[in-house]
């Protein structure tokens, strides 16, 4: 409503003040449109992007009816409002809701590593597969490198120390690490108290020590990441071996003693790079080798590439046993301890239709030829000891184990059957004898080359 009583005011100062209509035709002319356009307009509540569009469209037609007004020689008067530019409050009386709609996002669509026939069957397509295996270790990249510049960019916003500085950040940490102790031992022996004041004190000096800590901390942060640089491409990623070395530096700020007049960051370089390389011996490989040998691993590579470098060729066992000072036979050894696994499902060949773990034999595996043959000798052990008695073929059974694969003694055999054991060796021993005679024993005979 006050937008249409501002075009009607507006529209009425202009005829008032304007020439006669043989004079000035194109003005009246445009300015008829211009009323007409504000005030037909129904103050009616439509939907919300409805309404929004509409409030919009009249908008950018009464501006445009106005700068045409205005350009064929009107003068508007100097307390109109501008119609180009309306006020929010004119649009909330006219009950026009203005709002802004969330934009639906779009839904990525599921990656299907295949292609879809006419009939809907879904039919694998291996180079689509391995393209989309490479785009997500791509993406996997690019991710971890845009947390490295993030980092490192948070990291750089912290200035460097020199070594004013850092001697009294050393002094603020040791004097909170002393009234931290005070406290614990205050707290844990009744027969020393403190009193209120001195309590807050102390407690105010940890505080401040924590601070002077994080301060040195953060300050040294770029330290780990030059020393965590030389470390990559060894099996750890390089975000996991600057946290490694960021716990070196906590350490390194607990240990630092400012007394001795070096540097901290001299000090903590060797902290920062046991830290890392404590850290690659316990993670970066796949079975874990104990520290001392992933050393003496790193020496025999070491001594390796000067022998290359010297030597023009790869050296041998004697030549890296001597160097090292151990036999031939230990630098086999931590050669062979140095060696990485290998995935038994990595492919084999050019088309890498087949898989390393296919090549390799099952010795536990049983043959099909000695399983035919096994499964036969049974067979004809049991129709052999048909023709015995069932007492003789059941002692029999017993003695070797042919039921269940566990022996018997002749004394577990007697109690069985309620007789002695010698009753048993000698049952034993007449069916032995009956076995051997050629019109048994010739069956069994050819299963024993």
């Amino acid at each position: 409503m006050a937008a249409a009583r501002t075009a009607t005011r507006r529209s009425t100062a202009s005829a008032g003040d304007a020439k006669p209509a043989d004079a000035q035709p194109d003005t009246e002319s445009t300015e008829k449109p211009a009323l007409k356009t504000a005030t037909k307009k129904p103050a009616t509540r439509a939907p919300r992007k409805t309404a929004a569009k509409s409030a919009g469209a009249k908008k950018t037609k009464a501006g445009e009816t106005t700068k045409k007004a205005d350009g064929a020689g009107a003068e508007p008067d100097g307390d109109e409002p501008d119609l180009e530019s309306p006020d929010l409050e004119d649009l909330e009386d006219v009950e026009v809701d203005i709002v802004e709609e969330p934009v639906a996002e779009e839904e990525p669509a599921e990656e299907k590593s295949g292609k879809e026939t006419k009939d809907g069957d879904f039919v694998w397509d291996e180079e689509e597969s391995e393209a989309l295996r490479q785009a997500r270790k791509d993406a996997e990249l690019t991710a971890s490198a845009d947390s490295v510049r993030a980092y490192l960019k948070q990291i750089g916003k912290v200035a460097l120390l020199n070594a004013e500085e850092e001697v009294e950040l050393a002094k603020r940490i040791e004097a909170g690490l002393y009234a931290a102790e005070r406290v614990r031992k205050a707290e844990e022996e009744s027969s020393e108290k403190l009193a209120p004041q001195m309590r807050r004190d102390l407690r105010w000096i940890v505080r401040d020590g924590e601070r002077a800590k994080n301060h040195l901390l953060e300050a040294n942060l770029r330290l780990v990441v030059s020393l965590a640089k030389r470390y990559t491409g060894r099996g750890m990623a390089f975000l996991d071996l600057i946290q490694e070395g960021n716990l070196g530096l906590i350490r390194a700020v607990e240990k630092f003693d400012y007394t001795k007049g070096y540097k901290f960051s001299t000090y903590a370089t060797w902290w920062i790079r046991q830290a890392i390389t404590r850290a690659m011996a316990d993670q970066a490989r796949t079975i874990r080798i104990p520290v001392h040998m992933v050393e003496v691993i790193n020496k025999l590579g070491r001594i390796q590439r000067e022998l290359l470098q010297d030597l023009g060729r790869e050296p041998t066992p004697e030549e890296l046993a001597k160097e090292m000072d151990i036999t031939p036979e230990k630098v086999l050894e931590i050669q062979q301890y140095a060696r990485e696994p290998i995935s038994l499902d990595q492919t084999i060949g050019d088309e890498g239709d087949s898989q390393l773990g296919d090549f390799i034999e099952d010795s536990e595996a049983v043959v099909a030829v000695d399983a035919v043959s096994f499964t036969l000798l049974q067979d004809q052990l049991q129709s052999v000891l048909a023709t015995l008695s069932e007492r003789e073929a059941g002692v029999v059974r017993l003695r070797f184990g042919l039921t269940d694969g566990q022996p018997r003694t002749l004394d577990e055999i007697g109690q069985v059957y309620g007789v002695t054991r010698e009753r048993i060796r000698q049952i034993e021993s007449k069916t032995m004898s009956k076995l051997r005679h050629p019109s048994r024993s010739q069956v069994l005979r050819d299963y024993l080359e």
